[in-house]
């Protein structure tokens, strides 16, 4: 991925993206619950007491990740015809952690496994 594309998600809303992932694992039968929590896991936001946390911008929320979960490493793979491991920038690999929990959701996968 270039980094004209990089900016163009980075200046995207997080609600924008939120919906996404909803719209996608609700399709597969999982609840709007386990995406909160998986985010939570992760970025360390209470999305219910924060509720302005999904009004940032993509880079914001994740550069500004309270508690940005340490055992993230953990999560591999490929994700968008990319190898997690080999993604340099640290915003963009935040990113393409949660887009790949949020595959691992809807794929069925239970949160147990998902929190690594």
């Amino acid at each position: 991925m270039n980094q004209k594309n990089n900016e163009r998600i980075y200046l995207m809303s997080m609600e924008e993206i939120y919906h996404l992932y909803l719209q996608k694992i609700i399709r597969k039968n999982r609840t709007e619950e386990e995406l909160i929590q998986i985010i939570e896991w992760l970025t360390g936001y209470n999305l219910k007491i924060e509720n302005n946390a999904l009004k940032k911008t993509v880079k914001t929320f994740f550069d500004e990740a309270p508690n940005f979960n340490e055992r993230s490493n953990l999560i591999t793979g490929v994700i968008c015809g990319v190898r997690i491991e080999e993604i340099i920038d640290p915003t963009m690999k935040k990113i393409r952690y949660l887009d790949k929990l949020v595959d691992e959701l809807a794929k069925g996968k239970a949160l147990d496994k998902i929190y690594r």
